[in-house]
């Protein structure tokens, strides 16, 4: 499954039977950020009844009803978290009572769905691995290179132009023997490749 981390913090509202559910989420790096950021959305959202949460911070995840009835509010929204694919992410969702009681099961839809659009309103990117290539080539072969990068889908993360023109993109392993031998082939083995170590990259998405 992919991993995706916010970019942009976001929040997302929903009105469930004159309930009012404020989703807001954050990236964090630590547990402590996280919590942080649960105490700031309780401090801002003080006359709320309810101010539920949830983190996942590298392999750690934790959740809390906030008083809703078990297993209807914190479970769910790391539920959708983790259906997500978010990683280093804390959400809180703020209820405002409405009067009517939900019930179980639309407690658990309403946290969810209030997970969701805070999520949605979201700017997200996407955490992957690869090797670095950078591709070496003169002017004559920049076309059939952009051609390549664009038809394998690969991050091109910088185009340097000087006496020869350099393309420096990320390689999912697994595609290291074939984008070799694609290039070296498409520009009669004139380019030169040079392969880096496997290293952490983001992508926008």
């Amino acid at each position: 499954m992919a991993n995706y981390e916010i970019l942009t913090p976001g929040i997302g509202e929903i009105t469930e039977k004159k309930s009012r559910f404020i989703g807001s989420c954050a990236h964090v790096t630590s547990e402590e950020e996280a919590m942080a950021f649960v105490a700031a959305k309780k401090k801002e959202h003080y006359d709320a009844r309810h101010n539920c949460w949830a983190y996942i911070v590298g392999d750690t995840s934790r959740s809390s009803d906030d008083g809703e009835p078990s297993g209807t509010a914190g479970r769910p929204m790391l539920d959708v978290m983790t259906g997500r694919g978010l990683k280093d992410a804390v959400i809180v969702v703020t209820r405002y009572f409405g009067g009517v009681l939900l019930g179980t099961g639309g407690l658990v839809r309403a946290y969810s769905d209030a997970t969701a659009a805070c999520i949605d309103a979201c700017e997200l990117i996407e955490r992957r691995t690869g090797l670095v290539l950078t591709v070496s080539t003169d002017y004559t072969n920049v076309g059939r290179i952009q051609h390549i990068i664009a038809e394998q889908k690969l991050f091109l993360r910088d185009t340097i132009y000087e006496e020869a023109v350099k393309f420096i993109c990320m390689v999912p392993s697994d595609m290291k023997d074939s984008i070799d031998s694609l290039i070296t082939n498409e520009t009669s083995g004139t380019a030169v490749l040079d392969w880096a170590p496997e290293e952490s990259y983001t992508v926008p998405i």
